[in-house]
């Protein structure tokens, strides 16, 4: 399937299903086989002497270069994201950032990091890149002339997050993306929550996006892997620099992430409904402030949401009206579906609390317009149980919390 001339034209479904399955990798089967192999074999000493300077996907040299079970998945990933040349994929999510940052930057350099950027993205600007003398500033996404006014001479990255881990600001990514280019950098989004279905990021100007594959495209909580993508001369900098650092990853868990990919939509789809059904559902509970679902209109970020984007997933947060910290883990500890853990993205849902007030240097939280007493959230993951069940769940978890 992935020889069709017009592959390009094809809708993201169709790209889901048939990207990656090239015949040379498949042969007669539907599936590219799983290829362990640290050491890749060459016809004679011409041809050795050859490979070194064929570093692309298709070729094979060592493994760490990886063969046809991670060529397939760079494939499939390149062909779902509009505008990329190729794909590099990480260990991890974070691993990823790590990847991107450690290619674009450089002693002295100065990177502008979205204040509410995954916590782990925020250790990385004041933890290694510190250590390596580069300088973090962190923005708020939603004040342009704020972030405008932190670039200087030295800014060569920004990175955008959108919408923003555990409060879910939707910012103007595309606004973001072109003053970065105007100020010289190379923007860099985390569409994680969003994945290319959703949020087109290179065709919206972003440089580079990021993807912890670890999240929707396993889709079986079974995995640990991110990705970047980005276009020309970007993306040949991002391969040679995780070459560089000797990345690879397991064919084993390529396969799994080939997997979740061929019904990366179908899930996208299922879990963003749920979660907005449940969102309104959440909108109308007298024990509920606010919910921070971008889907969700009059949500923060919603007009943003619509134009912008084609699509969401099951990730939101609601806050509670009043309440103590107690109360709101009275709440969680009450929950049977929804289990209780890190990560989304899994057929399973899930919940933690949040307290985005650790996770911040610049913007408020709670959101100024909202009372000072209704601070304590809570984030879901909705996963593919029945909806009814779900809301069924946290009913009676609510009311578990109010009988304490």
């Amino acid at each position: 399937m992935s020889d069709l001339d017009n592959f390009d034209d094809l809708a993201p479904f169709t790209k889901l299903v048939s990207g990656g399955r090239r015949k040379e990798w498949t042969g007669a089967v539907v599936n590219p086989p799983v290829w362990r192999a640290s050491t890749h074999l060459h016809e004679s000493t011409a041809a050795l002497a050859q490979a070194p300077s064929r570093n692309e996907d298709g070729r094979f040299f060592y493994g760490r270069r990886g063969a046809p079970t991670q060529w397939a998945l760079c494939d499939a990933l390149t062909k779902i994201e509009p505008g990329a040349e190729g794909t590099v994929i990480y260990p991890s999510g974070v691993a990823a950032i790590a990847g991107v940052m450690l290619t674009l930057l450089r002693p002295g350099d100065v990177v502008l990091i979205t204040d509410n950027a995954y916590d782990p993205t925020r250790s990385m600007g004041t933890g290694m890149l510190a250590d390596f003398g580069i300088e973090t500033r962190f923005y708020d996404p939603l004040d342009i002339a704020g972030y405008e006014a932190l670039f200087c001479d030295r800014a060569r990255a920004v990175l955008i997050e959108a919408p923003g881990s555990l409060s879910m600001e939707v910012c103007d990514v595309p606004q973001l993306a072109r003053i970065a280019r105007e100020k010289g950098a190379v923007s860099v989004l985390d569409n994680t929550w969003a994945s290319p279905l959703g949020f087109a990021g290179l065709e919206k100007g972003v440089d580079v996006t990021v993807m912890a594959l670890t999240k929707h495209v396993g889709g079986h909580s079974d995995l640990m892997m991110g990705s970047a993508s980005a276009r020309g001369e970007l993306y040949e900098q991002l391969r040679k620099r995780s070459q560089d650092l000797g990345i690879v990853v397991s064919p084993d868990d390529a396969a799994l992430a080939l997997r979740g990919l061929r019904t990366l939509g179908v899930r996208l789809r299922q879990e963003a409904e749920s979660a907005l059904t449940i969102a309104h559902w959440l909108e109308a509970r007298p024990e509920v402030a606010q919910v921070l679902c971008p889907m969700l209109p009059g949500s923060p970020g919603h007009d943003l949401w619509a134009r912008d984007f084609t699509g969401g997933c099951g990730l939101f947060s609601f806050v509670f009206k009043g309440g103590t910290m107690a109360d709101r883990n009275r709440f969680i500890d009450a929950l049977k579906l929804f289990a209780i853990g890190y990560s989304w993205g899994g057929f399973e849902s899930l919940v933690v609390p949040i307290e985005p007030t650790r996770h911040r240097d610049v913007m408020p939280w709670p959101p100024q317009k909202r009372d000072e007493e209704d601070r304590h959230g809570v984030r879901l993951a909705v996963g593919l149980e029945d909806v009814d069940d779900l809301i069924a769940d946290i009913e009676q978890a609510l009311a578990a919390m109010k009988r304490a």
